[in-house]
């Protein structure tokens, strides 16, 4: 495999962790619980991080399919790579243990896109004019909390499994 193919493909892998994981954390450590402080709790001020969030997720949909274009690319290029479902030595678990927590990444990106997020939407415009529920609202704002904060920390294990499988 060409040297310089191997660059671009780094480069753009390097370029959607970032933007999918760096995003995710900028988002959870810093704009949430900023803007919640300075705009109090209440649910129309989720319209916000709604927007945000609307503006993130084209963002991470697009990352996530370079990662798995270019990842795919790398692992088979790697000299470590043994073939598919082979795991005898510590790179193969390494890139094993990297995969798995993406797979959880997805699942939480997936119930949060598709599940979680058009929920709290609706129980936020029914709570604005006061025909939901705000225990509802707060329940699933919670779950959203939960979800995002356990995305992170996957990430976090998917740079750790990284820099592992890299070392080595």
């Amino acid at each position: 495999m060409s040297q310089s193919i191997l660059a671009v493909s780094l480069f753009f892998h390097l370029i959607a962790t970032v933007v999918w994981i760096g995003g995710l954390v900028i988002l959870t450590v810093l704009v949430w619980p900023e803007t919640r402080r300075i705009l109090a709790e209440n649910p129309g001020v989720y319209s916000l991080l709604t927007r945000l969030r609307r503006r993130f997720l084209p963002l991470t949909n697009l990352s996530l399919a370079v990662l798995i274009v270019t990842g795919l690319f790398q692992m088979t290029a790697d000299p470590n790579y043994e073939g598919v479902l082979q795991f005898g030595n510590d790179w193969s678990r390494a890139i094993l243990l990297k995969h798995l927590a993406v797979g959880g990444m997805v699942i939480c990106g997936v119930a949060l896109q598709f599940w979680v997020a058009p929920a709290l939407e609706r129980a936020s415009l029914l709570v604005e004019r006061q025909k939901g529920d705000p225990d509802e609202w707060a329940r699933l704002h919670r779950l959203e909390v939960r979800l995002t904060w356990i995305n992170v920390a996957l990430g976090v294990l998917v740079l750790g499994f990284t820099a592992w499988a890299t070392a080595l």
